[in-house]
């Protein structure tokens, strides 16, 4: 009898999905933790990082043997005969339903005003996409085709839900690694950014204080959303979608009649979104597809692309300044990439550490809005040059 226990024991092993746990799966849970880690202690982005670090963790416990799509897959991928939770998360995704919907959201929190106020600070939001164009070549370089190179390179505009668009559009099957590399990277922003912000600046530079900006009035900020629609939707139609719903949003912020709807979209509605959205990203990190060497050079390429942009952001307004009376601060062109407010609240801290009678927030998120439309005019150029619909 006692013989038969190792036996039986072994019997109901092979029935979990322990026996098919692997290396690269503790290693994908280890990264999990850390970003779960780093949302807790570092504040890095927790709205982000703990849903995806969660469901990164989730995705690498193997399922049991008779789970539709492989032994190796989560229970939770599909914990049905047609696909569980985080298969269902992923195809609001892979549908192009879960980046409008964040862009309304987004829209509906941002003040335009200190665009407006300043409009020359829209150069720096063009300035900070060198990254886009430089992981773009790489790409191409190291053999990815010249889809795949435009959908990589997007990564560096720091807009998650733009970079998940154009993914789709032009390589959707590298919508898994580039969505991760797009948000993690967003999410590390405190991390990646600083030290190139130091390194192109001096201690003085980082000390510049700037003026209060002109009053923006209430006719302005409604008209902006009502313009910004038309000559996206006229010149920039593959981006349309994204733009449309940012200044929807927008719009049900400014006009004063709608707080209930501009709520919605900044309440109840965007947490829901941001759930949905980490846990299809997350879903995506199961060691048997993540861990490959095109992800490793996908990862790679975009935090060459998020360094570029930093850098060219900074050099950007340092170049400005050359031709301005009174000068701006150099660290609020690296706001210029896209993740709005993240970028525009590390050029503050930074400024801030070296004049903490520096407040600069305000002026970040002119250059970082910008960057918003300076992402969507790169991803529109690329959906029509490569010949998406």
């Amino acid at each position: 009898m006692l013989d038969q226990i190792p036996i039986f024991l072994q019997a109901l092993l092979d029935q979990t999905g322990a026996v098919n746990f692997s290396i690269g799966n503790l290693f994908m849970i280890i990264i999990g933790v850390i970003m779960i880690y780093l949302a807790i202690a570092k504040h890095y982005e927790p709205l982000l990082l703990v849903g995806i670090g969660f469901s990164c963790i989730v995705a690498n416990v193997p399922g049991p043997p008779d789970i539709p799509g492989g032994p190796a897959i989560s229970a939770l991928l599909y914990a049905v005969k047609d696909g569980g939770l985080f298969h269902y998360a992923y195809m609001g995704v892979e549908k192009l339903i879960i980046p409008p919907l964040i862009f309304l959201g987004v829209g509906a929190m941002t003040n335009f005003g200190p665009m407006i106020a300043n409009p020359k600070l829209v150069l720096l939001g063009a300035g900070a996409h060198l990254g886009i164009f430089v992981a773009l070549i790489l790409a191409k370089m190291l053999g990815f085709t010249l889809s795949e190179a435009g959908a990589i390179g997007l990564i560096g505009g720091a807009d998650g839900p733009m970079a998940i668009f154009v993914a789709v559009k032009l390589a959707p099957h590298l919508l898994g690694p580039i969505s991760v590399a797009a948000y993690s990277y967003m999410a590390l922003m405190p991390m990646i950014q600083p030290p190139v912000m130091r390194l192109l600046t001096t201690k003085a530079e980082r000390e510049i204080g700037m003026a209060e900006s002109r009053k923006v009035t209430k006719l302005e900020k409604i008209a902006f959303p009502l313009v910004i629609a038309i000559i996206v939707n006229l010149f920039f139609p593959p981006v349309a979608p994204l733009i449309s719903m940012l200044m929807l949003g927008n719009l049900l912020r400014e006009v004063g009649v709608t707080d209930r709807l501009s709520k919605t979209a900044t309440g109840g509605l965007m947490n829901v979104i941001i759930i949905i959205l980490t846990v299809a990203i997350g879903s995506t990190m199961a060691a048997e597809k993540f861990l490959t060497f095109q992800t490793l050079e996908i990862v790679v390429l975009g935090l060459i692309a998020f360094l570029f942009g930093t850098g060219s952001g900074v050099v950007t307004a340092k170049i400005m300044n050359l031709f301005l009376k009174t000068k701006i601060n150099p660290l609020i062109g690296a706001a210029g990439i896209a993740s709005v407010p993240i970028a525009a609240r590390v050029a503050h801290i930074e400024a801030y550490k070296a004049n903490p009678k520096n407040l600069l927030i305000y002026h970040a998120m002119g250059p970082n809005l910008a960057g918003v439309f300076g992402t969507a005019i790169s991803g529109g150029i690329l959906l029509a040059l490569l010949g998406a619909n």
